[in-house]
């Protein structure tokens, strides 16, 4: 039994390796590309709208409404990288209810990679909105003595998203694939179950703290304002 699709191995020269987790993951991207393709086609700005773009909307507002939740005060600046990670994990998260299917999010390669992301992307939009010099203070806040101590919890949350996010898919893969070689029909469906909510709620943990993250780095300080005469 596999613990991980990266032990799974379709092909590879050398070093180079095609494993199941490139394999899911290409899949995932193809499903969600080509899924926004075909419910974007045919919006309509007025008038009756289809089903799925109805769907959509709420997703979409829920998602902008959660971002504003946290503290950044324009949403749609953000949405689409916030709104693309949520996506992704959901959609993980909901095809483990097809058999045999080993989610991307269940391999620790995968889940580094979106922290990576989230690693980026946090100073990116810190020094967009504070500029460089007003981002780079925020690691001797409150103090200069704080500088290793603000570098250290950037490092360690990063590996903290990754681990978390890979600990709680892999594991609900492996209960269900236990318990289907072990007891009734009907039990591990219930566990399936219980597995795809535990995927959704990892993918909004996920996605909040990325928007808490970049939320704090984005934070501008405000000036006292000078007294009036």
């Amino acid at each position: 039994m596999n613990l991980t699709s990266d032990q799974q191995i379709f092909w590879q020269h050398g070093f180079i390796k095609l494993n199941g987790t490139i394999v899911t993951t290409w899949v995932m991207m193809l499903v969600m590309s080509v899924g926004a393709k075909l419910i974007t086609r045919k919006l309509a700005t007025e008038g009756s709208i289809s089903r799925w773009q109805g769907t959509l909307e709420i997703i979409i507002t829920g998602i902008e409404n959660q971002i504003a939740d946290v503290g950044l005060k324009q949403p749609t600046k953000y949405l689409s990288f916030l709104g693309t990670l949520f996506l992704f994990v959901a959609t993980c998260s909901i095809c483990i209810v097809i058999p045999g299917f080993s989610p991307p999010t269940g391999s620790l390669s995968t889940t580094a990679a979106l922290a990576l992301c989230v690693f980026i992307a946090v100073p990116l939009f810190g020094v967009r909105e504070q500029g460089l010099g007003g981002y780079l203070k925020t690691y001797t806040k409150p103090t200069l003595f704080m500088l290793p101590f603000n570098i250290i919890s950037e490092l360690s949350r990063t590996l903290a998203l990754a681990i978390r996010l890979f600990g709680n898919m892999m594991s609900g893969v492996m209960i269900v694939g236990i318990l289907l070689t072990i007891t009734p029909f009907i039990f591990p469906i219930v566990m399936t179950a219980l597995g795809l909510l535990t995927g959704m709620v990892q993918a909004y943990i996920f996605s909040i703290l990325a928007t808490v993250y970049i939320a704090a780095a984005t934070r501008v300080s405000k000036k006292k304002a000078a007294p009036s005469h």
